[in-house]
């Protein structure tokens, strides 16, 4: 009778170890899933924060652009003000489209592309944006791997035991940026 409490005693502690694996391991991915999203935020708040700085080098010598400008400031404020995922997303393909109009008008203005300022803020802008689309990418990845875990099972018991998220949403482009931006004269 001793060896079969002994080994109930065991079992229970197998399946407990079990347990907390698998809840350790959702509560891991389900971390990592924020901490990537955060980390696009990071280059999206880092782009917020060069586009000032580009639209008054800009200004000096496109004076005759009011509009674009508040549009700029508008659209910045908007994703400042975001407060989903989608919100955010969307506000940031605003940000995407006046940013092109806004390097578009640089062409009208040889000395402006010559401007040693204007240059380095459109070298730090562009590095940019190659970081949003890393950070896109690894919060896709670490999406991915969540949504592979917490639909397998016997993850998906604790998913719905413990009140986790079923799925996580990927960043997926707006149906406004299949679209080339459209340039005002």
């Amino acid at each position: 009778m001793k060896n079969y409490k002994f080994i109930w005693i065991i079992l229970v502690f197998i399946i407990f170890i079990f347990l907390v694996f698998f809840y350790n391991r959702l509560v891991s991915l389900d971390q990592k899933v924020k901490s990537s999203w955060a980390q696009v935020e990071n280059v999206y708040q880092r782009r917020a924060d060069l586009i000032p700085n580009l639209v008054e080098i800009v200004k000096g010598y496109a004076k005759h652009e009011k509009e674009l400008f508040i549009q700029v400031t508008e659209a910045r404020t908007k994703w400042q003000q975001a407060k989903t995922i989608e919100e955010k997303e969307k506000a940031a393909d605003q940000i995407d489209k006046i940013i092109g109009r806004l390097l578009f008008i640089v062409e009208n203005y040889p000395n402006l592309k010559a401007s040693e300022n204007f240059l380095s803020l459109q070298d730090e802008l562009a590095g940019t944006e190659n970081r949003i689309a890393v950070e896109r990418r690894r919060y896709n990845l670490a999406v991915e791997q969540y949504n592979r875990n917490a639909k397998a099972f016997p993850n998906l018991i604790f998913v719905r035991i413990f009140g986790f998220d079923k799925e996580k949403n990927y960043f997926q482009a707006t149906e406004q940026s299949q679209k080339p931006p459209q340039i005002k004269f």
